[in-house]
């Protein structure tokens, strides 16, 4: 059964139990936009004192804002989880070079069954953009794309509907989001709703801001002074590149009826240059590492400015976005649950905890490969960014024993298990127990200096019990055995 057939069968067996659609009002349009290492600090509405973003700051003022929104610590895992509202391990994408398996089933092809016209614009990072790539934009439910492989910066290489890279000269957000603009013209005047990605190459190094963005930075006092001042100037851009998507929309008279969800895709690099707020950075469980900026605008759904502080994460937005829509997901197992209780004041509490793993991925590579290796080598590589080589493996057994880095938040605790030393600090932050457990209560200490664990045994066992559950579940998803 060719991947088109089997996707459609899958797709249209769920399609005929879904409630039907709102006849009453128009569907409403979707863009989810999100950037590249962009760190929960780094915008002016969460405290910062030298960020300008004025747009982000606007829609934090106005929309629905998350203060305890979560991804994973690496971009393309959080990638796949907005796909697919699983979490990446499910389905072999272990980390940045990791891609998803084409059987999964991405809230672009639900999308486009029900009528939308999807695209993406920027940076995939799920496999190659190129064309015949099994899990490629296209092949994964757009209409159309502009994407990179991986990250990009100004002046970047894009492929166009999987043709070879062309250099699109100017700042890499505004190219995207213009391109945007352009698609979501085209939807309006057929009047169909549209399904737009737009995921940023900022603010992912190297760092490299125009003179009218760097120069809004150059008094910074500060030892790697330039550094920032680039890295702070793309923020800038990126949050322009926001504002005039925005005002696109208002020109479109399509801003009332149209979701604006803005995220990143995990915190701030290690060399970030500076003191964050929160402890820890990318690709680590700390807070750092995996709690994000988000905003939701829907001027049209959401009335009212509100700000939560309940727990959500990257993989809720599909299973949100369906139950938004009244229409039903894959039968499959899903790690998001939907937010729309949550926005619309219904509840304050979280259905189910969040669990993150950095599951061992090196131990994979003795396996057969899940697709042909030249079907998964990138075609847009940059000078700082060589071609990638995406990769995936079978795992034909479930494994009984969890190595790797886990963490699971639950309400206002956290829980992280760290097998390989990786989150030890110098000041020891975490305690040995039972493997390198350390819990701490977030509300307390949001920095995370004090493991509570010896004082709280029976949250300890609880929390873990319920991630070595998990645990299984995905283990059992990753043998393929949900295909």
């Amino acid at each position: 059964m060719s991947r088109l057939i089997y996707v459609m069968w899958i797709l249209l067996i769920f399609a005929a139990s879904a409630t039907q659609a709102r006849a009453t009002a128009p569907r409403p349009n979707i863009i989810l936009c999100m950037a590249d290492d962009q760190g929960w600090s780094e915008v002016g509405y969460n405290g910062h004192s030298k960020l300008k973003t004025p747009v982000l700051d606007e829609m934090a003022r106005t929309g629905f804002r998350f203060d305890r929104f979560y991804a994973a610590p690496n971009c393309g895992p959080t990638r796949g989880s907005i796909m697919t509202g699983r979490n990446s391990i499910r389905f072999g994408q272990f980390g940045p070079t990791w891609s998803m398996r084409p059987e999964e089933i991405t809230i672009a092809e639900i999308l486009k069954l029900h009528g939308y016209a999807t695209a993406h614009y920027g940076k995939w990072h799920l496999g190659p953009v190129k064309s015949g790539a099994p899990n490629n934009p296209g092949s994964q439910g757009f209409d159309e794309w502009l994407s990179h492989d991986n990250f990009f910066e100004i002046n970047p290489p894009l492929s166009r509907n999987g043709a070879a890279p062309e250099i699109h000269q100017g700042e890499s957000s505004e190219i995207i989001v213009r391109e945007a603009i352009s698609f979501i013209e085209q939807a309006v005047n057929r009047k169909q709703p549209f399904f737009t990605v737009i995921w940023f190459g900022s603010c992912h190094g190297p760092h490299i801001a125009l003179d009218k963005d760097r120069q809004l930075y150059d008094q910074i006092d500060h030892e790697n002074a330039e550094k920032l001042a680039h890295r702070y100037g793309e923020i800038t851009a990126m949050d322009r590149a926001v504002g005039e998507l925005r005002s696109a929309l208002r020109k479109q008279d399509a801003a009332e009826n149209t979701i604006l969800w803005y995220c990143s895709d995990n915190g701030e690099p290690s060399n970030s240059w500076y003191k964050p707020m929160l402890n820890g950075s990318k690709g680590n469980l700390f807070e750092g590492g995996i709690r994000v900026p988000a905003i939701i605008e829907w001027p049209g759904g959401i009335s009212q400015p509100a700000t939560t502080s309940v727990n959500s994460v990257t993989s809720d937005i599909l299973p949100t976005i369906c139950d938004w829509l009244d229409i039903s997901w894959p039968d499959r197992i899903l790690d998001g649950v939907s937010l729309v209780p949550l926005i619309q004041g219904r509840t304050k509490e979280r259905a189910a905890p969040i669990c993150f793993w950095r599951y061992g991925g090196t131990d994979e590579e003795s396996n057969k490969p899940w697709m042909t290796p030249d079907s998964q080598l990138g075609t847009t590589p940059t000078a700082s960014n060589p071609a990638t080589q995406f990769k995936n493996y079978r795992h034909p057994v479930e494994k009984s024993e969890f190595g790797g880095d886990a963490a699971i938040i639950d309400g206002h605790y956290k829980l992280i298990v760290d097998t390989t030393g990786r989150h030890r600090k110098k000041d020891d932050v975490l305690t040995p127990l039972d493997g390198d457990v350390a819990l701490f209560d977030l509300v307390a200490d949001r920095k995370e200096t004090t493991n509570i664990a010896t004082t709280h045994p029976q949250r300890v066992a609880s929390m873990m019990k319920q991630l070595r559950l998990w645990q299984a579940s995905v283990e059992h998803s990753l043998t393929g055995a949900e295909y």
